[in-house]
């Protein structure tokens, strides 16, 4: 398909604009002026229609596709909640509107949401409150350990130097806690793929901060000694910190505050059915046990003796402002929305699928790929592609051959901790169908690396590029045409 520019041709034109009457005269500084003017493309309005309708085509979406993307949680996101945050009573409300005097009660409905999602989400994580600034995953990891930092600068604890990883973590695990200035101590997998709990004990020491991590984990399954890591790290006065990119695969059916974490971070954005993907937007609240309240950061929504929602700035011991405003409201509208409908029982449903639809996957496929860690998965399966290395074929060109099917493909090579890693997350709301037509692509795919590995060099055929270098476009971004 040409560029816009490629479509060019002089003189023609699409929209013809009236003349203006009204008088403008500007000034710009000679050095602001460019010599020559911008060669826009000259299209008419129909070929310009038609072009960006063609890349619209192009887009690969979940609302058109199966995109089972591990550890992301790449799910399907109900209209009605896109359509509730479009009210016009939410979507106008001009965020200064609560801080302004009188102006709190022309904004009880929002103010209304952001009280009850985080009463709600203290329910689902066993916390006592939580902060609905962070507007992503990371953004509340940095949070959450600044609040970590908040409570041993207030208790004295001026030795704590270290914050403990396993290997599998997130990578924004260990970067969150570099940038609140802490070390990292990473600790290894043993074969069941959770936490060595013998070589956690050998680098506990009081200098340990804390210790962040998923439950169920970045391997797909769950550590049964949580409550022993939990009672260790609390030994030498260390925060529990937890991970919420994986929650979905224990809502409703195990809370972080019962197994022992101090301080969660939740992305909305994933869990609770609101826009995932595409650099934004996201939403990362943050939940912490009574002794780290006090550091949440201000303001904070509360209700009055008289019941109206206010704005709270009285804590004395906040870090202060984490975002502008009051979070991604928009998002933790649509959240709110999904938890009023599911309900209890429907949040229940929503891990216990998730759950099924990723051991389903992972006993179609066990006899074709090797399975990483052979025991009962949670909300994703993990696979490693060395059987069929052995024949030439990388994770990479399978990844290649689901683009052909038309199906977005799973991460690869990652968690670093498995070789050549296939990790896959159906998400619940895929049907049994989907899952029987991936899992039908994965098994050809196998079977092809045994017998024509070859052809897997060449692949995907059905797109414009088949072969890009990933590296190099994203160290060489090239976002100007002419460049």
């Amino acid at each position: 398909m040409k560029l816009t520019f490629e479509q060019s041709a002089a003189g023609r034109q699409g929209v013809k604009l009236p003349a203006s009457d009204v008088p403008v005269k500007v000034v710009l500084a000679a050095k602001y002026v460019r010599a020559n003017a911008a060669p826009l493309p000259e299209m008419s309005e129909l070929d310009v229609v038609r072009h960006f309708t063609r890349l619209s085509q192009r887009n690969f979406s979940v609302d058109a596709n199966f995109y089972p993307l591990g550890s992301c949680t790449m799910k399907y996101n109900p209209k009605f909640t896109e359509k509730l945050a479009g009210l016009s009573g939410f979507a106008d409300l001009h965020p200064l509107l609560p801080q302004l005097r009188g102006g709190e009660k022309y904004a009880q409905g929002a103010l209304e949401v952001i009280y009850e999602c985080e009463r709600w989400l203290c329910e689902i994580t066993g916390m006592k409150a939580y902060t609905m600034q962070p507007l992503a995953g990371a953004h509340g990891e940095l949070t959450g350990i600044m609040l970590m930092a908040a409570y041993h600068k207030a208790k004295g604890n001026t030795n704590k130097k270290f914050i403990i990883v396993p290997d599998s973590a997130h990578g924004t695990n260990p970067a969150s806690a570099a940038v609140a200035g802490y070390s990292i101590i990473s600790v290894p997998s043993d074969k069941r793929g959770v936490m060595d709990l013998a070589k956690l004990k050998a680098v506990l020491t009081p200098e340990v901060a804390g210790l962040m991590m998923t439950c169920p984990d970045t391997h797909g399954v769950f550590n049964p000694q949580i409550d022993e890591i939990s009672r260790l790290i609390h030994s030498v006065d260390g925060i529990m910190y937890y991970d919420g990119a994986n929650l979905n695969a224990i809502l409703g059916r195990a809370r972080p505050g019962d197994l022992g974490f101090d301080v969660v971070h939740l992305n909305l954005h994933k869990t609770f059915a609101t826009p995932h993907g595409g650099g934004g937007p996201g939403s990362g609240p943050v939940g912490v046990t009574e002794k780290l309240e006090p550091f949440l950061p201000i303001s904070r929504v509360v209700k009055r003796a008289d019941g109206v929602l206010a704005l709270d700035y009285n804590h004395a011991d906040s870090i202060g402002y984490i975002a502008s405003f009051y979070g991604a409201f928009g998002i933790i509208l649509r959240a709110y929305a999904y938890m009023l409908i599911l309900g209890r029982e429907g949040l229940k449903q929503t891990a216990d699928h998730a759950v099924l639809n990723a051991n389903y996957l992972l006993h179609k496929l066990k006899g074709h790929y090797q399975v990483a860690f052979d025991r009962v998965c949670m909300h994703e399966c993990l696979f490693s592609a060395s059987k069929q290395l052995e024949r030439g074929v990388h994770a990479i060109d399978i990844a290649k051959f689901l683009i052909d099917r038309n199906i977005h493909p799973p991460t690869v090579y990652f968690p670093l901790t498995v070789k050549e890693a296939i990790m896959v997350e159906p998400t619940e709301t895929e049907s049994r169908e989907t899952l029987d037509e991936f899992a039908a692509a994965m098994i050809e795919a196998a079977e092809l690396a045994q017998k024509d590995p070859e052809v897997f060099h060449f692949l995907p055929r059905t797109m414009p590029i088949s072969r890009p270098d990933e590296t190099k476009a994203a160290r060489e971004v090239k976002v100007n045409f002419f460049a």
